[in-house]
């Protein structure tokens, strides 16, 4: 049986999931690009899409991030790390999920994000504004990229969302689970990590694989 749980836990750790983007097996990629070097050494993600991650309106999903006016500088690079945690991370095995989607036949669903990481952005992002709740769903997409549906408000986030935890866990309909454990406590996976340093997401996916 511990050999047969061995290799359940290996099948979740050093994978890449199966969707729009992603390098079928992660490896090294020396050219990623801005906030998505610290995945240089082993990633999910073409140096390509790391460009692209870094774009207003990119051709990786189409995405506005200035849906309600222009996002400030300071929240953009939260959304920019989210993406590139999303593309270039390998240790997301434990979290992978089926998804319906036309555009993608996995996911993931709540991985546990580090405190800080998530209060970090929130108290970045609380003076952006938005109309939506749920990104993933529910937009007008009729001029190719989205806008607010018609009769939605833009609001500041602190409003839309008056918690990290609301943030972080309705954003993108239950990808990410806000936890009370600490950066570098091997609980919870870190959005921003020293590149100079070991990833420390790798210890955290065998955690909980």
């Amino acid at each position: 049986a511990t050999a047969a749980a061995a290799v359940a836990q290996d099948s979740l750790l050093n994978v890449c999931m199966d969707a729009k983007h992603h390098k079928t097996q992660p490896g090294p990629e020396g050219q990623l690009y801005g906030q998505c070097v610290l995945w240089k050494d082993n990633a999910c993600c073409t140096a390509n899409t790391s460009i692209e991650a870094h774009q207003d309106q990119s051709y990786l999903y189409k995405f506005n991030w200035n849906h309600c006016g222009a996002m400030p500088e300071k929240c953009k690079r939260h959304f920019i790390q989210d993406t590139c945690l999303y593309e270039c991370s390998p240790n997301l095995g434990p979290w992978i999920d089926q998804a319906d989607n036309s555009w993608r036949k996995e996911r993931i669903r709540d991985v546990p994000l580090c405190q800080e990481d998530c209060e970090q952005w929130w108290e970045d992002c609380q003076d952006a504004v938005t109309c939506k709740v749920n990104w993933h769903k529910g937009w007008n997409w009729t001029t190719g990229t989205n806008q607010c549906p018609k009769g939605a408000m833009c609001q500041k986030f602190k409003y839309v969302f008056p918690t990290a935890a609301a943030l972080c866990e309705q954003i993108w309909s239950g990808s990410y689970r806000y936890t009370s454990h600490h950066r570098g406590s091997g609980r919870c996976i870190q959005m921003w990590f020293d590149p100079a340093q070991e990833n420390p997401n790798v210890a955290v996916a065998k955690y909980y694989a």
